[in-house]
Order: C-alpha cells, then structure tokens, then sequence
C-alpha cells in the first residue's frame, strides 16, 4: 500500500510539473508571437506608406490636391491597412486623409493633428513631395501598431494552451481520487486476541512537605543598550569636477569637423509638423528637410544657403516665441524654420547664393534692432551661415559649417554676422584625397 501511495505521489508531481511547462510555455509563445506582430506590422507600415507617397507625388504631377488627386489618395488609402491617416501639407495649407473619420486626426486651430492613442504607432512617418513648380509639398502618416485581427488569433491558441494544461491537470486529479478510493475499499485484517494482564498491586507513597523557601525580590530587567561607538563625522561627498574645454581649440579645417551641441534645457517629444513652443520646426526634423533641400537644388543646379540665428538675450519661451514669429514673417516660409538649440533658430534658404543670403540677414539684424530698441547689446544677435556654393555636400556638413561661424560670430567683438565661404575646387580636391564614398 505504502508503495501504491508512494507511485502515486510520484505521478502527480510529475503532471503538476508538465502542467506548470505547459503554462510558462502559453506565456512566453503569446509574448514572442505578438512582438513579432507588431515587428511585421511597422514593415507593412513603412512599406505601404512608401507606397502611398509614390502614388500622390505621381498624382500630384497632373494636379495638387484637384477631385482627381484626391480620390487618388482616399483609394491608396483605403487599400492599405496599416496607414491610420495622413495629412498632405501644401503652399495653401494642410489637409487630412482618413480611413475611419475622425478617428486618428483632430483641429488644432483649425489645423490638422494627429491625436495621441495608446494603438498608434509611436514612428514619425514623412516625407517631402518634390512637385515641380510647387514647394513645401509634404506628407506625413500615421500607422496603427497593432494588427488585432493577428493578436485575436494568437490568444485564442494562448487560450487553447492553457485550456490543455487544466485538462491534463483535472483529469489527473480526478484518476487519483478513484484509485485511492479503491484502495480505501479493502476489508481490515481481523482483530487479534490480546491477553489480559492483572494490575500491579499500588505501593503507598507518602508526602514529605518541605519548607518553603523565600525567593528573592524580582528585578526589572533593563532593556539592552548597544555598545558605544566613536560617533565619526561624516566625509562630504567630493564634487563632481566639471570638464571643461578651450574655445581657442575649434579650427575650421575640413578633415576635423566641430558638431555644437545646444539642446533646450526642457526636452520636448516632437509631436506633429510644429513645435508648439516657437510655432516652428522642430529641430530634430532639421536634418531630414536639410537633406531633402540639398538634394533639390543639386539636381536642379542651384544654391542654397543655411543659417543660424542665435538670440543670447532671451531668457523665456514667450520672448523666444516673439523672436519667432518676427523670423516667420520675415522670410516667409514656416516649413524653412525650425528650432535652433534653446533659444536659436534655424533658416533654409534654397535658392539663394551666400552673397545674398548675407544682404538677408543684415536686414533681418537691422529689423530686430529696429524691433527691439531696448535690447541688452547689440552682440546679443549672433548669426552664422555657411551656403552649397556648388558642392556635393550633406546636412551634416553645411551644419557644422554654419555652427562654426555662428561660434565666431559669438566671439568676435566687431562683427555680429560671420559666413564661411568655402573654395570648391579644394574642397573637391580634399574630398578626392579622403576618397570618401559619399558626402
């Protein structure tokens, strides 16, 4: 009997252990299915947004945002089944595409933005629609992170899992609980005589009593005291040194290239085409319109000149609003401006050679001072620029450049606007001796 219970307890931890594999087994099958789902969904998303940008730059050659184009996009868009909505910017405004209306997109005075859910994905879908004879063309999507119909599928089989394991488990219990009913069944053995023994005669004990003693007073025990230490004062903890380093170090040499990082004190999600706290670009999309920029002026043999405008006398976020609305109505074009470190801004001037985008900003200086007569100095507006001047060259690139007059500017006692101008045919020389791939 002793080994049937024995055999029996065996069996049952051994299912309660198949049973435990079984559910970590559910768990980690729902968890890995439903990250590969959501992986496969930002590739369908990238893919089907590529498309979608292909087939309105197409439309848009024969017509930007006429009864054809825009049915060309609700189609595109009805097609696909990632892309939530999209919003189409253009020189007349921007407007909103969506699947499902009012679902994805909401107005933010009277402009088109995308609302924050949880079930969107968090990837900054844009790009720029080169149309010809029509600028600040540009679209952006966003995409759903979740495929539900996929994650439906995948509880269910989770479900399907675990329902397996409660299986085994219940009818385990339920075959333990027959054989040891059956066991319990068996008739017991027949008693045996037992012979009776006569009691042992009882000895008389007699009782001796004994003074009693008297005890001594009982005294409170005295709660433990921890032993003394040398109290010791505490070391201050070293100061953390700060790293410093020598302006006099920058060099403006064109294998060493000097990046300045200036990034707001409050950091900011970049959330739709404008920040909301300059009613610019944001800067982190800088690089990407910069690039875009270049590339079209190359292919169509044309300059372009970048800026930096650094205001060093502001010190709130309404002021730096001010300064950013006087640059807006100055150069025209919000989708060319975005935000420059803590209270700089970044101008993209395609078209425009160095020469003219340095008469540009002197009256842009003069209109600030004009603005502002009560400013602290008149070196408290610092500019620097840097232009393609006929280069095979990249955002990152003109940057630095523009970063490093800037920095000149801000040291330099006589002059408030620095440009660097470079000679193409050494750099075309210098680029030919890095033997650099691509610039």
């Amino acid at each position: 009997m002793k080994k049937k219970r024995k055999s029996s307890g065996v069996f049952g931890s051994v299912v309660a252990a198949v049973c435990i594999i079984i559910y970590v087994f559910a768990v980690i099958y729902a968890i890995v299915r439903i990250y590969f789902s959501i992986e496969e969904r930002k590739s369908t998303a990238e893919r089907e947004f590529s498309n979608i940008a292909t087939a309105a730059l197409t439309a848009g050659m024969q017509g930007f945002m006429n009864e054809q184009f825009i049915n060309t996009i609700n189609r595109t868009l009805e097609a696909n089944k990632s892309i939530e909505a999209l919003i189409i910017s253009g020189p007349d405004g921007e407007y909103a595409f969506e699947r499902q209306q009012g679902y994805a997109v909401t107005l933010v005075n009277n402009s088109p933005r995308f609302k924050n859910r949880l079930s969107f994905s968090s990837i900054n879908y844009y790009r720029p629609l080169p149309l010809q004879d029509l600028r600040n063309a540009n679209i952006r999507a966003v995409a759903g992170a979740f495929d539900y119909d996929e994650i439906s599928t995948i509880l269910k089989q989770t479900l399907l899992i675990i329902l397996t394991g409660f299986a085994v488990a219940f009818f385990t219990m339920l075959l333990q609980l027959l054989i040891g009913g059956k066991t319990d069944e068996k008739p017991a053995p027949a008693a045996q005589p037992v012979p009776i023994i006569p009691p042992a005669p009882q000895e008389k004990f007699t009782e001796v009593k004994k003074p009693v003693e008297s005890m001594p007073p009982i005294q409170k025990l005295q709660p433990l005291q921890p032993p003394a230490q040398p109290e010791q004062p505490l070391q201050p903890a070293q100061p953390i040194q700060p790293i410093h380093f020598d302006l006099d170090d920058v060099n403006i040499v064109l294998d060493e290239p000097v990046k300045r990082s200036a990034i707001a004190e409050d950091n900011f999600e970049p959330k739709g085409l404008y920040s909301q706290r300059s009613n610019i670009g944001w800067e982190e999309y800088t690089k990407d319109r910069l690039d875009s920029e270049i590339h079209r002026c190359s292919s169509t043999e044309k300059d372009l000149t970048l800026a930096l405008i650094d205001f060093m006398d502001i010190t709130n976020d309404s002021m730096y609003k001010q300064a950013a609305e006087e640059a807006i109505s100055f150069f025209s074009s919000r989708d060319l401006l975005f935000e420059y470190g803590k209270h700089g801004i970044t101008v993209i001037l395609p078209g425009i050679d160095l020469d003219t985008g340095i008469l540009k900003s002197e009256k842009f200086y003069q209109r600030i001072q004009d603005k502002f007569p009560n400013r602290k100095s008149q070196s408290s507006l610092c500019i620097g620029l840097s232009s393609r001047a006929g280069r095979l060259i990249n955002a990152d690139r003109l940057m630095m450049e523009s970063q490093e007059a800037l920095l000149k500017a801000n040291h330099d006692n006589k002059s408030s606007i620095i440009a660097f101008k470079s000679d193409p045919e050494k750099y075309r020389a210098f680029i030919a001796s890095q033997s650099l791939p691509h610039l």
